[in-house]
């Protein structure tokens, strides 16, 4: 056996091929970019179509809604509602975040909280939130409270859970690890279990912000009639769909941007061995 035969079995023309299909896949940058402005045009223009047909006289053309947005941006409709839609979420997210972080981590390290608090989170989880909701006026009224609460009650079952998860799952090579250098508990838990865990407990956050978008606008839905809620609910009323969807689009927006840019926060911070998928 010649050394060219040895060295034959190391030149294979697949690994090169799939390579060249590779690059011609757009993995960021301009292409991807690209990709998702033509995914929202071909959404907007089967809007304008579906509101030209027309599917229903309460579904305007997206055309229309645009221009009741710029109309609405314009006069400081929008300014106003979400003075009042803004602070309730953010202090519900906040509050969620701190305390379904720390549940998530003590049912992660302590089996009797696991047992005790697991089950809780999951069931709220799966409840039907739009008929949860209307109860919190029994509890807090239609006040400031309830909106926060809304919040909290959406964003924490996923926040907590995922906490949770990234705890429980720790690699077992890393755990041994630590016993190997002996490490006592609280060292394996700041120097090893958290820093594996952060990542998932990071797409927690992201996801239970999302939620709370939901909480706070079912909240100005059914319990309070104020902020970009109540735009809703208010022109429905007067049949002005128009404006009723540049309602609904402006919190779509709103929410978009915010869960975009916590994920390219989440792709910054942490490496993709880390990250959730």
């Amino acid at each position: 056996m010649t050394r060219s035969d040895l060295a034959a079995p190391a030149a294979r023309a697949e690994p090169r091929v799939a390579a060249g299909w590779t690059r011609l896949l757009p993995r960021g940058g301009a292409h991807s970019w690209l990709l998702r402005i033509a995914s929202i045009a071909i959404l907007f223009g089967l809007w304008e179509l579906a509101g030209a047909i027309p599917v229903s006289i309460a579904f305007p053309r997206f055309s229309a809604t645009a221009a009741a947005f710029v109309e609405m941006l314009a006069d400081g409709t929008f300014v106003a509602a979400y003075s009042q839609t803004i602070p309730p979420l953010l202090v519900g997210v906040a509050l969620t975040g701190l305390g379904g972080v720390l549940a998530g981590i003590v049912m992660g390290l302590a089996p009797r909280a696991e047992w005790l608090g697991l089950p809780v989170f999951i069931i709220l989880q799966t409840a039907p939130s739009a008929a949860i909701v209307p109860l919190i006026t029994f509890i807090y009224g239609i006040g400031f409270a309830a909106k926060v609460f809304a919040v909290v009650l959406l964003s924490a079952p996923v926040i907590v859970i995922n906490s949770y998860r990234g705890i429980s799952n720790t690699p077992h090579v890393l755990l041994e690890m630590s016993d190997a250098f002996l490490a006592d508990r609280w060292q394996r838990v700041w120097k090893i279990i958290l820093p594996s865990a952060s990542g998932v407990m990071f797409a927690g956050l992201r996801l239970g912000f999302a939620q709370g978008f939901t909480g706070i606008v079912l909240a100005e839905l059914l319990i309070t009639p104020t902020g970009v809620g109540d735009l809703i609910t208010y022109y429905r009323s007067l049949a002005q769909y128009p404006r009723m969807f540049a309602a609904i689009l402006s919190i779509v927006i709103l929410a978009s941007v915010s869960i975009t840019l916590l994920q390219g926060v989440e792709q910054r911070i942490f490496r993709p061995e880390m990250r959730a998928v």
